[in-house]
């Protein structure tokens, strides 16, 4: 729906974008803007911006950016009319009744067709499951000693042998091959034609947290391969953004949540009356999975295979949960290998001690590093306590280092003193911890620079955090100057609202539908100047940018005009007099 500017620019004001974005951002603030973790990519210093000022945010390791309505659009992976209607919802603003334009209905309506034929497909597998065809699924889910009740709750299902029996099915309900295949449940080919993607597997249907399918995991009956498989990313299911189990597990009153590997890991564990377990989905625990949690919990508990792939994968996860702000612990399961078999051998109160007695994410790491040396010989020991003291020093609060000092001191047989000590001249020699290696994601900006571009991008950013230098720029430059039509319209709503004393960057984006158009605006406003200290320092910087814009906006004309022109001699000529005066002005956007 296409709501009236009114509306749109009501919802926005009334949802400040810092306080937003700190419900899934852990923010801290340095000099004017506040800056986190972007929850976009992967990465291990905060490149990600909230300007409480522009009410915009940007990633200066991506390229990200936008107003409040883009951050939640790209988050939660909702459309525009949805952002606005969370937003209002949230803000208390009563919005219109909904748009029945043809546009908008085709898009709820290609949208919801994905949920109803998952919904669709989920039933179907779920009869198939309880059918004769289903027998030796049924059989592994109740050697796996499931109950008719948990099967049901989670909707568990089987995927025939037939390569086609969903698409014939779905067909039949009246579903074309476009939308099973833009649902990720079938596959062409020229050979085969539309074919089902889910085949001779149990089927773990993915709910989003409101209980929706969005897609599914399917596990291999026999030895073919792969034997996991999951379905493909559409408009409704990013395997990132989501987590197994999370519709249930966003209930519980535990207080706490615990990810784990697999499916049947949180099957069982929901069985056995752990509502609070989810999985990630066929990838690794990311950092948009994290802030999911934190929604719900301040605390994760990391329930990983005792094996070493089930190590790194903790060690990668203790690292993810610092980063947005989540105290972590980790699950011993010892000797058993995952969730699912230690409450089969050990049973359900075990299984609660163990997550009372969960380890501490400090001394975890400490004790897969331990395992790397020799205490019988001193120099191997020597070098443990050297790397111990290491990793002390990355405690910045003074109190909190001192505690695990005497910790450690205790649990090594350390002398407190000793420690303390080696601690002090570690932190005095500059050494840190060698942060986790984890793979980097997203889109990474080209280090490639239009010249033209960042001076034009410099002079909106100056702009939009000093109004008063506008008089000064007006003089000079005007829309037509910027170098192509996005740049040009953004320069021009920006004059108007600055000659009309009402100008808001965030509102600009209003008037652009596509996220890389809000991406590229984001950025317009948050091209930093460096390296000016000093009052002369400011005059040239400005002095040149007001120099170089102009210059583009020259050479556009050139280009853009025809020789044949009438006014092709006379507008040129005007053009280079005009940077001929500016080349001997000494301007400045203090005087």
């Amino acid at each position: 729906m296409r709501y009236s500017d009114e509306i749109i620019e009501e919802v926005r004001a009334r949802n400040d974008i810092l306080d937003v974005v700190g419900q899934y951002v852990h923010l801290q603030k340095k000099g004017s803007n506040y800056f986190g973790l972007c929850p976009f990519h992967n990465e291990k210093s905060g490149s990600f911006s909230v300007s409480q000022s522009k009410q915009m945010f940007h990633c200066f390791g991506c390229g990200e950016g936008g107003n409040v309505f883009t951050f939640l659009m790209k988050y939660d992976n909702l459309t525009f009319p949805e952002a606005v209607r969370h937003l209002a919802e949230r803000a208390g603003v009563t919005l219109p009744e909904q748009d029945n334009s043809p546009q908008a209905a085709k898009e709820r309506s290609m949208r919801q067709a994905l949920y109803d034929i998952n919904k669709e497909a989920a039933n179907y597998y779920f009869r198939c499951l309880k059918s004769d065809m289903g027998t030796r699924a049924m059989e592994y889910f109740k050697g796996r000693e499931l109950s008719d009740e948990t099967i049901r709750h989670f909707g568990l299902g089987f995927a025939g042998i037939g390569y086609s029996n969903l698409v014939k099915y779905l067909k039949g309900k009246g579903y074309s091959d476009k939308q099973m295949i833009d649902a990720g449940l079938a596959s062409f080919d020229e050979r085969n034609g539309t074919y089902d993607k889910f085949y001779n597997r149990v089927m773990f249907p993915i709910l989003d947290a409101t209980g929706k399918v969005i897609g599914f995991g399917g596990r291999v009956m026999g030895d073919g391969k792969p034997k996991y498989l999951n379905s493909p990313e559409t408009p409704i299911f990013d395997k990132s953004r989501n987590l197994f189990g999370l519709n249930f597990a966003r209930s519980s009153r535990a207080g706490y949540m615990i990810i784990c590997e697999g499916y049947m890991d949180v099957i069982a564990m929901h069985q056995a009356g752990f509502d609070m377990a989810v999985a990630s989905l066929g990838t690794a625990f990311t950092t948009g999975q994290a802030m999911i949690l934190k929604r719900y919990t301040d605390t994760v508990i990391l329930s990983y295979d005792s094996d070493e792939a089930g190590t790194k994968a903790a060690l990668r996860g203790i690292g993810i949960l610092g980063e947005v702000g989540l105290k972590g612990k980790v699950l011993d399961l010892r000797p058993h290998k995952d969730p699912d078999e230690f409450i089969k051998s050990e049973g359900r109160e075990a299984f609660e001690e163990r997550i009372k007695n969960a380890e501490n994410t400090f001394f975890f790491e400490v004790r897969v590093m331990e395992s790397r040396y020799d205490f019988s010989d001193p120099v191997a020991k020597t070098e443990f306590q050297r790397e111990l003291a290491v990793r002390l020093c990355r405690f910045d609060e003074a109190l909190e280092r001192e505690n695990y000092i005497e910790a450690v001191a205790v649990r090594y047989n350390i002398r407190v003193d000793d420690l303390r000590r080696l601690v002090s001249d570690t932190a005095a020699k500059g050494l840190a911890v060698k942060p986790l290696e984890r793979p980097r994601s997203g889109r990474m900006r080209n280090s490639s620079e239009d010249p033209g571009k960042k001076n034009q991008r410099l002079l909106l950013t100056w702009l939009a955090d000093e109004p008063a230098i506008f008089p000064k720029v007006r003089a000079w430059i005007s829309p037509e100057d910027f170098s192509d039509d996005l740049y040009r319209s953004v320069a021009k709503e920006l004059f108007a609202g600055m000659e009309s004393g009402n100008f808001s960057p965030a509102s600009i984006l209003d008037g652009f539908t596509e996220e890389e158009e809000h991406r590229q605006i984001a950025e317009m406003f948050n091209t930093n100047l460096v390296e000016i200290e000093t009052p002369d320092q400011r005059r040239k910087a400005f002095r040149d940018i007001i120099y170089a814009v102009k210059h583009s906006g020259y050479e556009r004309l050139k280009k853009e005009m025809k020789p044949d022109d009438p006014e092709y001699l006379t507008r040129t000529i005007q053009g280079k007099k005009e940077l001929e005066k500016l080349a001997k002005t000494d301007i400045s956007p203090d005087d």
